[in-house]
């Protein structure tokens, strides 16, 4: 027992002195260098400074402090090389084997700046001329054609997607606070030497697989998503659906063959785009010939930091491909990109079989924050490694045909084993906790209380479970009509049913002493929430309520406190009675159709009369003239269409509205109206149509441009209040789909044409202002245009049986058709004041004759832009 014991103890012993050393030894036999590289001038520190051991392409970047951590298990490097743009090249001697310290200050290379310094004291500027850098960017164009997908007659590869969020850059203090005493299991400890900061605490993951299938002719790109993963919280706080669609939007793809590279919501101009040299400065920075095939590294920066351009490296083959091997792109902490700190994009292609190059990883990181140096912000990761990749190897014609994308049945309900064979790389361990961390974290009664409140602040609802109440800024408002107007009102969640929602709310006009209420009941056709895409719901609702008339709102309600504040009069108002029964049905492809019925009671309410006949009366009159009646109510019946299709729209869906997230695709809407004259009370026979298409233009370096198109038609003889009253507001908000100096029921038409113009230049001009560039404005411009009017047989002044135009207090019509031509009102904008303001100052061109028809005015608009 003695001896047997001793043995094991002995072998027990030897083993851990085994591995022990085998650790001592690993870890003396690695190279580790360590430090921080500072501008020698300044002694500022460098972000993105490449540093790698000299002889290799083993490397890293500098992190946003100009700290680097490299290490090797390769005892022959002796050397590490630290390069950036703009700075003369340092070459540092290591001991192999050894943990090391070396911090490096780099000094400014002026041949590789604006400028070289002569003896004579002339300076010689840039010149893409007879530079060799330029003539190599330009072969890099010039084989762009040949080393994109797009040359291929067909690809094929299967692509892994995985995109993480954290709270980033997280103190010890902030860490240690009372609030997460029980959330301390979800802080992970960030990489030194990645971006992010150290500290960071995880907010979402979500994994995609797929195969992807290319054919030049006819053009198609399928994707076809085998598995999907992703953190999922409580649908009553977030649209888990709509964060995606919005976390995939701002991380696209990256494309650096195509002229334009779509970053957040912005469009960069690629490094290689046919005219970069125009707008980037070039350089030769290093010659790689220890591998094969030899590469050069051709870095590159904005000839002005301030615009919407990228900086970093491009490797370049030198085996006649001119092909893009690796690029490192960042951009410039002066560039007017929102609340962006760092951002770094790596990109890796791998050779074909036919010696070209396709793209095989690509790792894009940005770390963003209200201050561009300290405190907490966001840091987000999306990494897309492509595999099993193929070319022109021809599918059946089956496998192309059918939308762009396709979810495979059952895609979110792959276990772990398959995810853990599937994913083309390893998982680490911290990233791997992410889906039970949050799962955990919500069932925390702390953090539920936390998301209510928040919930309530940014939605503007409480819940209780199976109701919700609100939205809370609806609780208080006043006009001119009703004076001070409370309401209460709420709603049903999916804690009640899925299938089943009702909605509600009641208000109370001081002034008019009238109660006014709304009721719908809603049921799902599919088993999903109706909130949720695709849609497929039956709506019937009745609401007594007031309306100003034409009034259109953006993601408001007219409810809200801040629209109580007008300019001019606003005391023409509607008492409206509406009953509606709608049929909505969304499909995957983005197309959708609403079938409903409408039964409509309109009564004048305020300054606003309904009298036929003719003459007038005045609004502070209570007398009417013998051959004026004045007519109590309009009463219509009508059936409508509405179709809609919007190829690749994506969303987030909120408590109250879908908010688009705007991206170059179009979006076209068809309505049909039909009434009906003696059914179910209704009054009057007419058709209508009305079209809309609404476009976002990529401009590169000039911006983009917001391009929205509509028309309208009525068939039939109707009064004013049924024909096309023009959006008008008189607000003090700007708001972009409606005519800011137009005042309320200014205009009718029963034909119309639109066309609205936005133009945001994102900073181009306010970024050559030596003055102006550093507050990161950016200019604006708007032009709206409305072309109408109304037949003969509209018109009140042809035919008394009509309600008459109203009228001032002097007679004078406040209503009219738009007979002299078009209304036209233009503004410039600067927006991006203080990162969300913008302010445009309007100028109303046309129709300046109408009463109080205001020249100019000053609209303001809170969005948030990166």
């Amino acid at each position: 027992m003695s001896f047997t014991f001793t043995k094991n103890l002995y072998r027990g012993t030897l083993l851990v002195l085994f591995l022990l050393s085998t650790s001592l030894l690993a870890h003396a036999q690695n190279t580790i260098v360590k430090g921080t590289v500072t501008d020698a001038k300044t002694k500022e520190t460098l972000p993105y400074v490449t540093v790698v051991f000299a002889g290799s392409t083993q490397g890293i970047s500098t992190d946003n402090q100009g700290k680097f951590s490299l290490t090797t298990s390769n005892n022959t490097y002796t050397q590490i090389k630290v390069s950036f743009v703009g700075y003369k090249t340092v070459v540092r001697t290591i001991e192999p084997g050894k943990e090391q310290v070396i911090n490096i200050a780099l000094g400014v290379d002026q041949r590789l700046l604006n400028e070289v310094v002569v003896k004579a004291g002339k300076k010689a500027k840039y010149r893409n001329k007879d530079n060799p850098a330029v003539e190599l960017i330009r072969q890099v164009i010039a084989h762009k054609n040949q080393n994109r997908l797009e040359s291929y007659d067909y690809t094929e590869y299967q692509q892994y997607e995985r995109m993480n969020f954290y709270l980033s850059n997280l103190s010890d203090k902030f860490r240690n606070k009372k609030l997460f005493k029980n959330y301390q299991f979800l802080f992970q400890q960030q990489d030194s030497t990645a971006i992010g900061g150290k500290t960071l605490l995880p907010m979402y993951m979500e994994e995609k697989l797929s195969n992807n299938y290319y054919r030049k002719a006819p053009y198609t790109k399928k994707q076809i998503v085998e598995a999907t993963k992703q953190v999922k919280y409580d649908e009553n706080f977030i649209d888990n659906q709509g964060l995606s669609a919005y976390f995939n939007r701002i991380y696209q793809d990256i494309n650096i063959y195509d002229n334009n590279v779509s970053l957040l919501t912005n469009q960069i101009l690629s490094p290689i785009a046919d005219h970069s040299p125009d707008f980037y400065k070039f350089f030769i920075t290093d010659t790689l010939k220890d591998q094969s095939p030899n590469l050069i590294e051709l870095s590159f920066t904005p000839r002005n930091t301030n615009d919407l351009l990228f900086e970093g490296k491009l490797y370049v083959t030198m085996d006649g491909n001119f092909a893009v091997e690796n690029a490192v792109l960042t951009v410039n902490k002066n560039i007017n990109l929102n609340f962006v700190r760092q951002m770094q994009a790596t990109l890796e292609f791998e050779k074909n079989t036919d010696g070209r190059y396709h793209l095989s990883q690509s790792d894009l990181k940005m770390d963003f924050g209200i201050s561009k140096n300290k405190g907490g912000g966001i840091y987000g990761e999306r990494k897309v490694i492509l595999t099993n990749f193929a070319i022109n190897n021809p599918r059946p014609k089956q496998t192309y045909e059918g939308p762009a994308q396709v979810v495979a049945t059952n895609s979110d309900a792959k276990d772990d084993k398959y995810w853990s064979m599937s994913r083309p790389d390893s998982l680490p361990a911290a990233q791997a906790n992410i889906y039970k961390n949050i799962d955990s974290l919500q069932t925390i009664p702390s953090f539920k209380r936390t998301m209510d409140l928040v919930t309530l602040f940014v939605a503007g609802y409480k819940s209780y479970g199976a109701f919700e109440v609100g939205p809370v800024n609806t609780f208080y408002s006043f006009n001119p009509v009703e004076g001070f107007r409370p309401r209460i009102g709420g709603r049903t969640t999916p804690n009640l049913s899925k299938r089943f929602y009702l909605e509600t709310y009641g208000a109370y006009g001081v002034k008019d002493e009238k109660f006014k209420y709304f009721l719908s009941t809603t049921y799902s056709l599919n088993d999903k929430s109706i909130y949720s895409f695709p849609q497929n719901y039956v709506r019937a609702s009745f609401q007594h309520d007031t309306k100003i008339p034409g009034q259109e709102l953006q993601f408001v309600q007219e409810d809200n406190f801040l629209l109580s504040f007008k300019r001019g009069d606003n005391d023409m108002w509607l008492y409206n009675d509406i009953f509606r029964l709608d049929y909505v049905h969304e499909f995957l492809n983005h197309f959708s159709y609403k079938v409903g019925f409408k039964k409509w009671g309109q009564t004048s309410a305020g300054s606003l009369y309904f009298l036929n006949g003719y003459g007038h009366l005045p609004a502070n009159s209570a007398d009417i003239n013998s051959s004026i009646s004045n007519v109590d109510r309009l009463s219509t019946t009508e059936l409508n269409l509405e179709l809609r299709y919007a190829p690749h729209e994506r969303f987030y869906q909120g408590k109250l509205y879908r908010i688009p997230i705007i991206d170059k695709y179009p979006i076209f809407t068809l309505r049909y109206n039909q009434g009906f004259d003696g059914l179910l009370g209704g009054q009057y026979k007419y058709s209508s149509f009305t079209g809309n298409v609404n476009k976002r233009f990529y401009v590169s370096q000039l911006g983009y441009t917001d391009v929205t198109v509509e028309g309208g038609y009525i068939f039939g003889t109707l009064p004013f209040a049924l024909l096309d009253i023009h959006h008008a507001n008189q607000s003090y908000a700007l708001q972009l789909q409606s005519y800011n100096l137009m005042n309320f029921l200014e205009f009718v038409s029963d034909h119309y044409a639109s066309i609205i113009v936005d133009h945001n230049f994102n900073g181009f001009l306010f970024n050559k202002v030596p003055l102006l560039k550093k507050l990161k404005l950016r200019e604006i411009v708007d032009v709206k245009a409305l072309w109408g009017g109304v037949r003969a047989e509209n018109n009140p002044a042809n035919n008394p049986a009509l309600l008459q135009y109203p009228v001032n207090e002097e007679g004078v019509a406040t209503t009219r058709s738009l007979s002299n031509g078009p209304y036209v009102e233009g503004s410039v904008g600067v927006g991006n004041i203080f990162k969300v303001l913008r302010l445009d100052l309007v100028r109303r061109f046309t129709y300046l004759d109408d009463p109080e028809a205001p020249k100019w005015g000053v609209r303001a608009l809170v969005k948030f832009d990166f």
